[in-house]
């Protein structure tokens, strides 16, 4: 009887890790308006712990991947179990912002870039003709957190308040963590690399040579398609981290409630995960960079428009659009990089374009804010992000045709 192909079960792993990383990160919302007022900052202020761990997702995933590239998955991932849960409970300590910056933000936001890096860049490894639907699955693991997460956070925080919330939090990301790391493997061995996945041959992966590793990553880091790339994602991912930092406050700025704001915030993520999947597939069929460009021009449109909803209806309509095409996006980050830059050195060469999540991840939630406190409105920082994005799709939709020359 022929054995399953294992790298199905390397894509439960990166689900589990992409569940953890994004399930607590962009849950932040939920805790924004306690936090609020047990500091009694502002909104913008307040949101620098989530713009820090953005940077240290991203900012760290550039040295993770080398490190990645040259020990192991499986070995990153045991530390991140260490890692992610010791920031939690540190959160959940605090008694200033700047405690909450330093562990939310720092700790937290390291342990997470670690299992970032493998949860994204693993998959590439074991899938070619149908890496788009294996890459949607694995990613899939950020709509289903948020689904679960988010609104679960909320009913903790009422029920036991949101420094027991994130201890609750901190002890399911230890279990979950380690479940991964005992499931990941780094890539096929080449005799059972299947002809049917990889009809081109496998290649395997580049020199474990730290100084090989480096030169690569300085020749494709200098090329203009990479340029390209990083700002675009700059520019898609601004009317991310707005609306999952502010969707929830925005909720109650505008007569609804905050379980409202938080349910449409699962919401984003349920279709955000069928989109994942549905979209990965296709997008194996149409042409990968074709619908990442697709979705990320919606992503803009849905934030343009997101003002003139104010209902709960409305907030339904915006969370199914935007959710779905932020799920094809999401599920195309790492095959994106894969199609035009090749896997050699991958984990490498995806940490550092994920440095322009980091970018916009510490900017745009701050701007947002900050806009908000000066206006008493949200509405021009989600049409600003929103224009971005349409930018940034015409960005990457460049960057591909000049990889393409």
């Amino acid at each position: 009887m022929r054995r399953p192909y294992y790298g199905w079960i390397v894509v439960l792993a990166c689900f589990l890790g992409t569940f953890v990383v994004f399930g607590l990160s962009y849950s932040f919302g939920v805790f924004l308006d306690r936090m609020l007022e047990e500091f009694g900052r502002s909104r913008g202020a307040t949101t620098v712990a989530f713009g820090v761990q953005t940077l240290l997702i991203y900012v760290g995933a550039v040295a993770v991947g080398v490190f990645v590239d040259r020990h192991g998955a499986r070995r990153t991932l045991l530390a991140a179990a260490v890692i992610v849960p010791l920031g939690l409970v540190l959160t959940s300590r605090a008694t200033s912002l700047l405690a909450v910056v330093v562990a939310f933000g720092v700790v937290t936001g390291f342990g997470l870039s670690l299992v970032y890096v493998v949860s994204y860049a693993t998959v590439p490894r074991w899938f070619d003709r149908r890496l788009g639907l294996a890459g949607g699955v694995a990613s899939s693991g950020l709509g289903v957190g948020m689904l679960v997460v988010a609104p679960a956070s909320s009913r903790l925080i009422d029920r036991v308040g949101w420094r027991t919330a994130f201890l609750l939090l901190a002890g399911v990301a230890a279990v979950v963590l380690v479940v991964a790391a005992f499931l990941i493997r780094d890539e096929p061995a080449p005799e059972s690399a299947p002809a049917s996945e990889f009809p081109d041959g496998f290649d395997g992966a580049a020199s474990h040579s730290l100084r090989a590793t480096l030169t690569h990553l300085s020749a494709v880091a200098r090329s203009g398609p990479f340029l390209l790339v990083v700002v675009g994602w700059v520019l898609i991912y601004a009317t991310l981290y707005v609306v999952f930092v502010h969707l929830v406050v925005h909720a109650t700025d505008v007569g609804l409630t905050r379980t409202t704001g938080a349910a449409a915030l699962g919401l984003v993520g349920l279709a955000s995960a069928l989109g994942r999947i549905a979209i990965g597939h296709l997008a194996d069929r149409i042409g990968r960079v074709r619908v990442f460009v697709g979705c990320s021009a919606t992503m803009g449109a849905a934030t343009i428009a997101l003002p003139a909803f104010e209902s709960a209806a409305g907030f339904v309509a915006f969370a199914l659009v935007y959710g779905l095409a932020y799920g094809g996006n999401g599920a195309l980050l790492a095959p994106l990089i894969a199609d035009t830059f090749g896997r050699a050195n991958l984990n490498a060469i995806f940490g550092l374009a994920s440095g322009a999540f980091a970018a916009s991840g510490l900017a745009s939630p701050y701007l947002a804010g900050a806009a908000h406190d000066v206006l008493g409105t949200y509405d021009h920082a989600f049409v600003a992000s929103g224009f971005a994005a349409l930018l940034g799709a015409l960005a990457i939709a460049l960057a591909h045709r000049r990889a393409s020359r």
